[in-house]
């Protein structure tokens, strides 16, 4: 179930420019499109799962809120307490590590559907964050809860984080890199995500 569950974070992790005023429809476009990618090349993904990272940078990456993401897996407070070039340097290996992570994960996807629930409420000019839920839908074992949290930038909306049956992805992160932080500093999480994924390349 992990697996699938990381899968679809890869497939809708990322969300699209704001071309439309429902997210929802923008999130369906884009799973339309990385799904049509991931058929495309389904016949070397096993044996060439790299091809994947070229379609999360290329097409995925650029509409994410690094930042806030970042911000969000480190926590407040060690966030705060960083230098820029300390928030620099984990915001690269974290963002490395959910590339590799969600691209292995891609690598494995077998025609899983999602749905998409509408939103509660109206879009309008003064809502800058939303929360758009669906549902995974797999051929054995039972449905997925999945929802996307997005915010409104300079025209766009960015994703900053997901949940899955209710559990923040990166309030899962920064739980996993708590008693590194707690025992190494930030520094010493820097390293450890660097050889991690230096080991992952």
């Amino acid at each position: 179930m992990k697996k699938v569950i990381i899968a679809f974070m890869g497939l809708l992790i990322f969300t699209v420019t704001l071309a439309a005023p429902s997210p929802v429809e923008l999130l369906q476009n884009t799973s339309r499109q990385l799904i049509a990618a991931l058929q495309q090349n389904q016949a070397t993904l096993k044996t060439k799962p790299q091809i994947v990272y070229g379609i999360v940078n290329q097409i995925l990456l650029p509409h994410v809120d690094l930042i806030s993401m970042s911000s969000k897996a480190l926590g407040r407070e060690a966030w705060l307490g960083a230098t820029p070039m300390q928030r620099q340097a984990f915001s690269r290996q974290f963002v490395t590590l959910l590339i590799h992570t969600y691209s292995s994960a891609l690598a494995q996807y077998t025609d899983e559907k999602v749905n998409f629930l509408p939103l509660r409420g109206n879009i309008n000019n003064q809502l800058r964050r939303v929360q758009v839920n669906s549902v995974i839908v797999r051929d054995t074992g039972p449905s997925i809860n999945v929802s996307y949290h997005l915010m409104l930038e300079e025209g766009q909306w960015m994703l900053y984080d997901f949940s899955v049956d209710g559990v923040s992805m990166m309030a899962s992160f920064r739980s996993q890199f708590a008693q590194e932080l707690q025992q190494s500093g930030i520094d010493g999480l820097v390293n450890k995500l660097a050889q991690h994924n230096a080991q992952n390349a």
